[in-house]
């Protein structure tokens, strides 16, 4: 014959289902959630790259002022920011120019995993205002890239790409700095 649980016991039990209920009604919200077919948005500046290309495995050309071939997979993980001019770079496009490689700086001890590549003419005034200090200069050898190039003059646009060579998202021209960098910022830890 079973006695009657007492009154200490029950409330023993009650705290251990409280205890229990704590830590799984998370998992049974999210398990909800991922049935309901709900997935987080986060907040993107720039527009992804659908379908989603592979610079390295297309064979994406680009030819480096020094005349060496842009390595897309580097040795170490490091992203790389590709600015493309419109026609007639100058004032506009050289402050946007200028705020991206500010973008870059502010990544602080992180800064070195992110490559700044310059696809292009640099604009006339390029080598006063220091471009060449933190930009890499290049060409499309194909003219692969010319589909994301802004038609409008003394514009830029730009793309971020992966370590691996996935192109991952697409600044158009007119795009906002400050929400590159937050990206970057997201993206680089």
């Amino acid at each position: 014959m079973t006695q009657p649980a007492s009154a200490a016991q029950r409330s023993s039990r009650m705290k251990l289902l409280l205890i229990m209920a704590v830590f799984a009604a998370p998992i049974i919200a999210a398990g909800l959630l991922t049935f309901s077919g709900w997935q987080p948005t986060g907040k993107a500046y720039g527009e992804p790259i659908m379908p989603q290309r592979n610079f390295a495995d297309e064979n994406l050309r680009v030819q480096t002022a020094d005349g060496q071939t842009w390595t897309w997979r580097a040795a170490e993980p490091k992203l790389t920011l590709i600015a493309l001019p419109g026609p007639g770079c100058a004032k506009q496009c050289m402050d946007t120019l200028t705020k991206m490689a500010a973008a870059r700086i502010t990544l602080n001890r992180n800064a070195p995993r992110l490559r700044l590549l310059f696809i292009g003419t640099p604009p006339a005034d390029a080598d006063s205002d220091g471009m060449k200090t933190f930009w890499q200069i290049g060409n499309d050898s194909d003219g692969k890239l010319a589909n994301w190039r802004p038609a409008t003059p003394d514009s830029v646009s730009a793309l971020l790409v992966e370590s691996n060579g996935t192109a991952l998202a697409l600044y158009p021209a007119g795009f906002d700095p400050t929400g590159l960098r937050k990206d970057l910022q997201k993206v680089i830890r």
